[in-house]
């Protein structure tokens, strides 16, 4: 290993709290199995796992051996971290449902091919435990005491903490100790907010097995306000496709604020830091050409070239003017008042009859800003506007774009 993966965190702002000064030189001299843990509780990662994604992906480059914890049997019981209310209990079979959706998006930045890194399910272990010997074997290890001085427990004490959450430290600190002893997991990895829940599962390691495991945190996906990245007006940006299109995607991280292009493209992409300081060298204007390809590079980690391509392709015609290298038509409307897409697409000239508008939209010939139609009689509502404008595209390569002046 010829470059300290340590130092790569340190250069690209990952870093926030380590259990150890000598954690560094440990990631310099051997090859380290380490995990993050990811609650399934919904169908698909957001923005902000992505942090954690290319932390593990940067380690794994540098030789060392990732386990993406899908945490079936901890989202049981719900991680009390950051919240100021009880999390929504889920069934076991929108938990499975769930985790299987994790496994192929992680799968985008890991390589699990064989002897490379590994996925596990901490329901494996922690549903068949006994509570009982669980209390007499991990409880008597944890000082009620010092737990509630835990800033995940601290947070909730006003509005009230159950007794099934307060028992989510003592499970994800027995997740450590089964991977360490199972796996030769040495290190845990995770957001700071995490950092009481690792220092638990550390300090069970050097009590249960006499021996020393590390911890390591990383800065939260914030805004320069911060704001915790990756929300929008219509919620959360999802990486599954279905719930945030690749357009959205897209054009998210594109209209990203001027102070947040550096540590975006230094905390999510693979750009050479010489690079990213080059982009983000640029001023006023030229600011926009690192956007667009942060929000490249983005997008085809999360989707693919050929998304990400198209992607580029309708954002640059609709707010650049060009697609299929040519010009974009352009239609200007008043108001959208009592007004249907139906009746949009005829104004546009893009269709003949309601008719044949019905039609495209029932074979998926439609969408706007890059998300397909479904809806036949879809009201053309402001909200479907980007800074004034909507791109409308017909079939594979007819582009028109309709801008809402007042």
């Amino acid at each position: 290993m010829s470059t300290n993966v340590y130092d790569v965190l340190v250069e690209r702002g990952f870093l926030r709290q380590v259990t150890h000064e000598g954690l560094k030189e440990l990631l310099g001299k051997e090859s380290v199995t380490f995990y993050i843990g990811f609650d399934p509780t919904a169908d698909s990662l957001h923005v902000g796992h992505y942090v954690q994604l290319m932390a593990m992906a940067h380690m794994q480059r540098a030789g060392h051996k990732p386990i993406a914890l899908i945490g079936g049997g901890t989202t049981m019981v719900g991680d009390p971290s950051g919240r100021t209310d009880l999390r929504q209990m889920l069934s076991a079979e929108d938990i499975q449902r769930n985790a299987d959706a994790f496994k192929l998006q992680i799968s985008r930045f890991l390589d699990f091919g064989p002897g490379k890194a590994q996925m596990l399910n901490n329901a494996d272990w922690l549903l068949p435990l006994n509570y009982i010997e669980f209390l007499r074997d991990i409880g008597v290890y944890f000082s009620v005491n010092r737990m509630l001085t835990a800033e995940c427990y601290k947070s909730r004490m006003e509005k009230g903490l159950t007794f099934l959450e307060f028992n989510y430290m003592l499970m994800q600190a027995y997740d450590f100790l089964y991977l360490n002893r199972h796996c030769g997991c040495k290190l845990q990895m995770g957001g700071d907010d995490q950092w009481s829940n690792i220092l638990a599962g550390a300090d069970l390691i050097r009590r249960k097995e006499r021996k020393e495991a590390y911890g390591m945190t990383f800065s939260l996906l914030l805004t320069s306000d911060g704001r915790k990245m990756g929300k929008t007006q219509k919620g959360a940006v999802w990486l599954d496709a279905n719930k945030t299109s690749p357009y959205e995607f897209y054009q998210y991280w594109r209209n990203i604020a001027d102070s947040d292009v550096e540590k975006c493209l230094s905390l999510l992409t693979f750009l050479p830091m010489d690079e990213v300081r080059r982009l983000c060298s640029y001023k006023d204007e030229r600011i926009n050409d690192a956007k667009i390809v942060l929000a490249y590079e983005l997008t085809r980690q999360v989707h693919g070239q050929e998304e990400a391509d198209k992607a580029k392709a309708a954002a640059e015609a609709l707010f650049e003017g060009g697609a299929e290298g040519g010009s974009v038509p352009e239609t200007q409307i008043g108001s959208v008042e009592n007004l249907l897409l139906l009746d949009l697409l005829q104004t546009c000239k893009l269709t003949s009859s309601r008719g044949e508008g019905r039609r495209l939209i029932a074979q998926g010939g439609i969408a706007l800003n890059g998300n397909k139609v479904t809806e036949e009689f879809l009201p053309v509502t402001e909200d479907l506007f980007q800074d004034g404008a909507l791109l409308i595209k017909k079939g594979k390569k007819v582009f028109h774009r309709v801008v809402l002046k007042k």
